[in-house]
């Protein structure tokens, strides 16, 4: 049995200890806002907050959560970060298709809470690794800045 604490909510599961975080979030707890995408952490689409630093959950074994809260999609606009994100992404239009879009804001989310005023060079580096095939990458980056104004 594993404890985790995920959105706020103190959550045991009985899983094996090798088991990605992400099936554990999808297939056990059902929260499938935090999508798979590529399982060799490549991709960013299953982006998550460990004590609010992105991270990877399709790689990343439940066993090394430990007490670390996790924080999904589902709940990042419950931060003052995220809120700002998930506005910005609203007012430029962000999406297209959508799928990789938790991952993007979850990861843009970290780097407002980290840096309210970042460059074009910490933007490229903290989104690093998130892939949009539609190609919505000025949107993100203006969407980032948006943020950080709000910020």
């Amino acid at each position: 049995m594993t404890t985790l604490n995920i959105n706020g909510q103190v959550r045991t599961v009985d899983v094996p200890d090798d088991m990605p975080l992400l099936w554990v979030l999808r297939d056990v707890v059902g929260l499938t806002g935090t999508k798979f995408g590529c399982g060799i952490a490549q991709c960013g689409a299953c982006t998550v907050h460990l004590d609010g630093a992105a991270v990877r959950s399709c790689v990343l074994p439940v066993s090394a959560v430990g007490n670390k809260k996790v924080t999904t999609i589902e709940a990042v606009g419950a931060t003052p970060a995220g809120r700002k994100v998930q506005q910005a992404w609203r007012d430029l239009d962000v999406v297209q298709c959508g799928y990789c879009q938790s991952g993007q804001v979850m990861s843009a989310a970290s780097l407002i809470a980290q840096n309210a005023n970042p460059s074009d060079v910490d933007i490229d580096a903290a989104m690093s690794g998130n892939i949009c095939r539609c190609g919505t990458y000025p949107r993100i980056r203006a969407a980032i800045k948006h943020a950080a104004k709000e910020a």
